[in-house]
């Protein structure tokens, strides 16, 4: 169960919450989130090149978009950014989220559409749901009521879409289809596997499998399509948040962690936690859709 490939910190970023991790395949570029500092990065693994820039507010999540610059979420809402620029502009808010709530992670579907989760900012109330974006429209969609969402995450065929719920330590699963999503089900309850850590960042997989971080648990852990654990990978730093799939040959896995709630003793105990890792991933990824702005 435990696979032991060679993990190594690629780029180190300090970051306090680094999340939201994806590869960019037209620019060849991993881009990443540093939610509590602002940040969003970008590490181009050709060259090692890397820089970040700082949003206005608290950024949960950037994915490339059919029309070139980035879709982001924001604390209060979602924003375009440009690269070339770096010029962050607002785009809409979020109907109806509460003012101490923010953005945390997000996925394209097949058909373009980013579905995205909201959570209460001191992670103590129960205020945070899923949402989705379709072409200029935001609309709830998929559980709510959590304290912490993660993911979605959605497989290649675009049949089913994946959320956490952090604080309880279960993933669902629901049907998606063109039309839209079905009611969630449970499909991991990572808690009973996994006693002190807690499910973050999900993705899937080529071979329909759930890969998730534990955040607290020093691993990313594989699921097969029925939710059994079939696979642990042991990365050096303590908050696992959130792995992508990269690389010209989508083999190469990036790792976000983060080191927020983490004191002197615990930085002494696993020193490269804020880092962005890579390894050689044991299957392929697949490619991302790029988000529809309208």
């Amino acid at each position: 169960m435990a696979m032991t490939p060679e993990v190594t910190a690629v780029l180190a970023a300090d970051a306090k919450l680094g999340e939201g991790v994806l590869w960019d395949a037209e620019r060849g570029i991993v881009w990443f989130v540093d939610i509590k500092r602002h940040r969003l990065w970008h590490f181009d693994p050709a060259s090692g090149s890397n820089a970040y820039t700082e949003a206005p507010a608290q950024i949960g999540w950037a994915i490339p978009t059919e029309e070139g610059p980035l879709l982001c979420g924001l604390k209060d809402g979602l924003y375009t950014f440009a690269p070339e620029s770096g010029v962050f502009a607002k785009l809409c808010d979020v109907p109806g989220e509460p003012s101490g709530n923010r953005l945390n992670d997000a996925c394209t579907d097949p058909w373009g559409r980013v579905w995205f989760g909201s959570m209460d900012d001191a992670e103590s109330a129960p205020s945070g749901r899923f949402y989705v974006f379709d072409r200029g429209e935001v609309r709830a969609a998929g559980p709510s009521g959590i304290t912490i969402t993660n993911g979605p995450a959605v497989n290649a065929s675009g049949t089913r879409i994946y959320f956490t719920d952090t604080s309880a330590k279960k993933i669902f699963v629901a049907d998606l289809s063109e039309a839209g999503v079905g009611e969630a089900r449970l499909f991991a309850d990572t808690g009973a596997l996994f006693p002190e850590a807690y499910p973050d960042g999900p993705v899937v997989d080529a071979e329909d499998h759930v890969w998730t971080g534990l955040y607290l648990g020093s691993h990313v852990a594989r699921f097969a399509p029925d939710g059994t654990l079939v696979a642990t990978i042991a990365i050096p730093a303590r908050d696992i948040t959130k792995m992508a799939f990269g690389g010209a040959d989508l083999k190469t896995a990036y790792v976000t962690s983060a080191t927020k709630n983490m004191t002197q003793q615990d930085m002494a105990a696993k020193p490269l936690s804020g880092s962005l890792f890579a390894f050689p991933a044991p299957v392929q990824g697949f490619a991302q859709t790029r988000a529809r702005l309208g």
